[in-house]
């Protein structure tokens, strides 16, 4: 996410990369730091994640929620002789939703997850089961956006790398790195996670959970001193731009250990795209067929389990007389079952399903409602060919670049399909207070605003005569599927995420409150984060899993195994 201070770290990491797959090797992953197991080892493990008594073979089980999280866990289920029965208020794919525009389907807009970091190994493991290209985001300051503006106060600065830029933002870039460096150790902390140290990360990072909990994102600037030791200055250009890729200031308020865990993982840093839009994973995970399933004749996939269409809303979740759980769906339709997955965001538990407050705990209750929604907006038009590579006849430059600016745009993104091909400029991507002003907006006054925005900084680039069709955007706060784009911790949070993450532990449970289980990125630790779901959606597996009286190969442990040995430290309440 940070446009300065990543562009320093991809160049001291410059060289790495993952043998094999979809993208090259890198050494960090996705290993913690709260929870340091290895997902992508136990779903890629010969043994497979487990098995189930014969007798639970074919036994239904509710999946709420046909986004990434609903269809993994769906996936692995199906695997092992689970039949899952998937419900959806709209279409496969949740927050992986990528537009057609109607003047060209081939064309897409990414309206949610865009752009996947490579240590996300997890979710790279289904990118690569699919079959899907993806090739390097482009980024600021980054090889796959060749030129970026930082336009600030009104002035632009024109840049292809850090050192481009006035020596201010490499101060503020290095105060960055040595501030995480000091305070949270990030080199040692990261070198263990690539090591898959277990002991070594809960050393460094349990302190780190008990320092900071309680304490913001601009605290950790304020009192830092290497940003104390520059201006008021510094901070600012790093909450307008530093912050780069997505959250600004607008992220200040934010737990920082929420900051601390998506730097550690690497998440910032070398993210790809995915080619022909990200919604293609969870659809084709709809339709793929695993080799040598459990109990299902060879060729079965979740759609011909479903006979290509998965069931409706659900509005009603309630316990059945013989202990199973009745899913209602909005034709009044009712099935019981023996578990079920819900996926869908926290706060639709309260507001859009009617759920029986006995199935969780209160202090469950407590911390799904605690959960707090980022806002977010984007705003996308089609143009007809990649124009901005052009000279601009004036400076001599390109006719536009990668944006970044403390004007309502906030950030503007270039999405080239090829020469003399259809692409896509992202016109803004903001968040928090900017996406609210925009929020009663129409697609056009929203493109208006931005187009005008963008003539000011790049009056030559002639930006209305290469618009076709018409423009797409979203406000992920003002669908009532979602009401909002994440979950973006506050500070005093940790206790919520940890019970909201350990729940699917169910065996010390109360039977009223066994088969009911939740995953999606906001029950994760990376809220936001397509490997937060994944990771999630593998835990609840497991739970459903064991809660049909299933095992895990000995060779093969999961993360309900090993919960007690490597699960996140329980602050004291």
């Amino acid at each position: 996410m940070w446009a300065l201070a990543s562009s320093v770290t991809s160049e001291r990491n410059a060289g790495s990369g993952r043998a094999g797959g979809s993208v090259p090797a890198v050494t960090l992953t996705a290993f913690g730091p709260d929870f340091p197991f290895p997902f992508d080892d136990w779903i890629g493990h010969p043994d497979g994640i487990g098995s189930i008594p014969g007798e639970q073979h074919g036994t239904e089980v509710a999946i709420v929620g046909a986004g990434i999280a609903g269809l993994v866990a769906a996936y692995e289920l199906m695997k092992i002789g689970v039949r899952p029965v998937v419900y959806e208020s709209d279409r496969v794919g949740g927050r992986l939703r990528s537009e057609p525009f109607p003047a060209a389907p081939e064309v897409v807009a990414e309206l949610g997850g865009m752009r996947f970091p490579r240590s996300g190994t997890a979710f790279y493991h289904y990118v690569d089961l699919c079959g899907l290209e993806t090739q390097a985001f482009p980024n600021p300051l980054t090889p796959a956006a060749p030129t970026t503006v930082v336009d600030l106060e009104g002035v632009s600065y024109y840049a292809k790398t850090i050192d481009d830029l006035p020596p201010l933002f490499r101060e503020v870039a290095d105060a960055w790195d040595a501030a995480l460096e000091s305070e949270a150790s990030l080199s040692a902390i990261q070198a263990a996670m690539s090591k898959r140290d277990v002991a070594a990360i809960k050393e460094l990072w349990n302190p780190l959970v008990e320092a900071w909990d309680d304490r913001t994102f601009y605290d950790f600037l304020a009192t830092s001193r290497h940003f104390s030791e520059l201006s008021y200055r510094h901070r600012e250009v790093f909450g307008q731009v530093g912050f780069g890729t997505g959250g600004w200031d607008s992220d200040f308020p934010n737990s920082m250990l929420e900051i601390f865990r998506v730097v550690m993982a690497g998440f910032e840093e070398d993210q790809h795209l995915i080619v022909g839009g990200a919604e293609q994973l969870p659809r084709r995970l709809w339709l793929h067929r695993p080799r040598s399933p459990v109990f299902w004749p060879e060729g079965t996939s979740l759609a011909s389990l479903h006979n290509g269409v998965h069931r409706p809303a659900v509005i009603r979740i309630t316990r059945a007389a013989d202990g199973r759980i009745a899913v209602i769906d909005r034709w009044n339709q009712r099935r019981d079952y023996a578990a079920v997955l819900v996926t869908t965001q926290s706060w639709l538990l309260t507001t859009n399903i009617d759920i029986d407050e006995s199935m969780l705990s209160h202090r469950l209750w407590m911390a799904l409602d605690r959960t707090r929604y980022t806002q977010s907006s984007k705003t996308f038009v089609m143009v007809d060919r990649p124009f901005w590579h052009d000279s601009d006849p004036v400076t001599g430059r390109t006719r536009m670049s990668m944006t970044l600016t403390d004007r309502n745009t906030r950030g503007t993104y270039l999405i080239d399909n090829g020469p003399d091909e259809p692409a896509v400029i992202l016109l803004s991507y903001a968040w928090q207070s900017d996406a609210m002003k925009v929020l009663p907006m129409s697609a056009d006054r929203r493109a208006a605003l931005a187009i005008e925005t963008l003539e000011k900084i790049y009056p030559n680039a002639d930006l209305r005569s290469h618009l076709v069709g018409d423009p797409i955007t979203v406000s992920w706060e003002a669908d009532p599927n979602f009401l909002g784009a994440f979950k973006g911790a506050l500070p005093g949070h940790y206790r919520y995420n940890r019970r909201m993450h350990s729940h699917f532990l169910q065996a010390d449970l109360p039977p009223e409150q066994r088969g009911l289980f939740l995953a999606g990125d906001d029950v994760s630790w990376t809220p936001g984060w397509a490997e937060g779901a994944v990771h999630t959606a593998l835990n609840a597996a497991w739970g459903i899993l064991a809660h049909l009286g299933g095992v895990t190969p000995p060779a093969n442990p999961g993360p309900g195994d090993r919960y007690h040995e490597v699960g996140p430290i329980e602050l004291a309440d």
